[in-house]
């Protein structure tokens, strides 16, 4: 034994060991991808409007190999506006709806921080990207993320992610008459989840 490390055993067999497998993932903003953007944020339940293609594609491409996982901010827990609590409620029945249509979410990261706390998780910054990644094992190389807003592809292109995408629904329009909107949005505009997915991954 040296400096506490045991001596190398013989019988070990190196072919035993077999390296871990990441998983590609498909990140996804939440209000304006999955759900309607709401000029006074999402409160409780009855204010949430799912986008019946976005269901519908989840549905579709339920198949492929990657991990859907939801990624977003929700400052209205650190503004002091709605209890983390029901933040948490509404996700998880956002969730339940998403499987009772066919699709699945595999993770949900959400950052509750108010801008101003200046946590490393609020996007555009890739936080939540990397936690989930180290959590659930993820290879962002060959990931893609899929969003509303050009912080949400800040935070991919800061993580590393593969790809990242731009919708025109939720903020995604008037987040493409901004300067810096073609620039930062070189990997693809699509009108909607649906057709981004479609585009992506091919017909289901």
């Amino acid at each position: 034994m040296l400096h506490g490390i045991p001596a190398c055993d013989s019988a070990i067999n190196p072919r035993s060991f077999r390296p871990v497998r990441m998983n590609p993932a498909i990140f996804l903003d939440r209000d304006g991808v999955l759900i309607e953007n709401r000029d006074d944020y999402v409160r409780s339940w009855a204010d949430v409007v799912m986008y019946p293609a976005a269901l519908q594609a989840l549905a579709e491409f339920s198949s492929l190999p990657h991990r859907f996982v939801l990624i977003t901010n929700q400052s209205v827990i650190g503004r002091g506006m709605v209890p983390l609590e029901i933040i948490e409620r509404i996700n998880q029945r956002l969730g339940a709806a998403i499987r009772a249509a066919g699709g699945r979410l595999d993770g949900v990261y959400m950052c509750p921080h108010a801008p101003e706390e200046g946590c490393a998780c609020r996007k555009p910054l890739p936080g939540l990207i990397l936690e989930a990644a180290e959590e659930m094992e993820l290879d962002l190389a060959s990931s893609v993320l899929i969003g509303d807003a050009l912080t949400d592809l800040q935070a991919a292109q800061a993580a590393g992610v593969g790809r990242a995408v731009l919708v025109q629904t939720g903020r995604g329009a008037q987040q493409l008459k901004l300067p810096e909107a073609h620039q930062i949005a070189s990997d693809g505009i699509y009108a909607d989840l649906a057709a981004a997915l479609r585009d992506l991954f091919g017909q289901a």
